[in-house]
């Protein structure tokens, strides 16, 4: 789905904001060991020991290239060292960032990847706010409105130039809320198996505390702040994107282009990566016509 948009000015308080952030991630790196460095197994520090025990190779190349960065979200001087898989070489077209589903992470990704950097794109990989690898010792509000925020610092920050943003399932109501918001951040849009038309998460916000534990339960789960993130989404209602894009999928996306994955569930990207790594490319490219 396309969502076109011109690029926007550099903004020189960019620099500074993230110029003073990776200042102070050294500081805390040098402390806690938490902005990464590899184990033995060539790992980063920050992921949980049990990261060793997986089996799955391209799992494994993928964790390796999990970093933290650091990422303003406030006018304070604190900063979230976000977990993200980074492009290795900056291409001259605009870059691709993949978002992952509910409660999950980057790893998502990991067959999918390596397919989209084959075939010459520059691809960012991130884990959305509240989910995946961050640093969330400090926890702050894991809420849509913080996870749109946060993903724009993130945006502003270090990748700067409009993008085509994928979103999975819930992670495509993150990509819709963020580019209704956002226009300038998105060139264009890939939507898989999107849940936009849900209202937030219902009934799911009422329920006790420790039924909501048991709705949610793997890597990124071992963190000691998971839980806690996620209770905190589940309570704030979640996303609610009808409104944002009911008359806009009608009156602004005349040139969505829909297509269906034969024999697959819902995460195409993880059950047919090279089928979907090509579809995607092709758009990026304009030659999915």
């Amino acid at each position: 789905m396309m969502w076109g948009s011109p690029p926007i000015p550099a903004q020189t308080r960019v620099a500074t904001m993230a110029e003073k952030c990776e200042s102070l991630s050294r500081v805390l790196a040098c402390k806690t060991g938490g902005g990464g460095g590899g184990t033995g197994a060539g790992f980063p520090s920050f992921l949980p020991k049990e990261v060793e025990k997986i089996k799955d190779p391209f799992a494994r190349t993928l964790a390796q290239r999990i970093e933290r960065l650091p990422v303003q979200i406030g006018i304070s001087e604190s900063c979230i060292m976000s977990s993200c898989v980074k492009p290795i070489i900056q291409r001259e077209t605009n870059p691709m960032v993949l978002l992952h589903c509910f409660d999950s992470s980057c790893l998502e990704w990991r067959c999918t990847y390596p397919l989209l950097e084959e075939a010459g794109l520059e691809v960012w990989a991130i884990d959305v706010l509240g989910w995946g690898f961050s640093d969330l010792e400090r926890l702050p509000p894991c809420n849509a409105a913080s996870k749109r925020h946060h993903l724009y610092q993130l945006w502003k920050s270090y990748i700067k130039r409009p993008m085509i943003l994928v979103g999975p399932s819930l992670g495509a109501a993150v990509a819709v809320d963020f580019a209704v918001n956002y226009p300038e951040a998105v060139e264009k849009l890939v939507l898989i198996n999107a849940s936009v038309y849900g209202e937030g998460t219902g009934d799911l916000a009422k329920l006790p505390t420790i039924v909501a534990q048991g709705l949610v339960g793997r890597l990124h789960c071992l963190l000691p702040w998971w839980k806690d993130a996620t209770i905190n989404f589940i309570f704030s209602g979640g996303y609610n994107v009808i409104s944002q894009i009911k008359q806009r999928l009608h009156c602004e996306l005349q040139d969505a282009i829909l297509r269906k994955v034969p024999d697959c569930g819902h995460l195409p990207h993880v059950q047919k990566p090279r089928y979907v790594a090509k579809l995607i490319a092709d758009f990026a490219r304009g030659d999915c016509h």
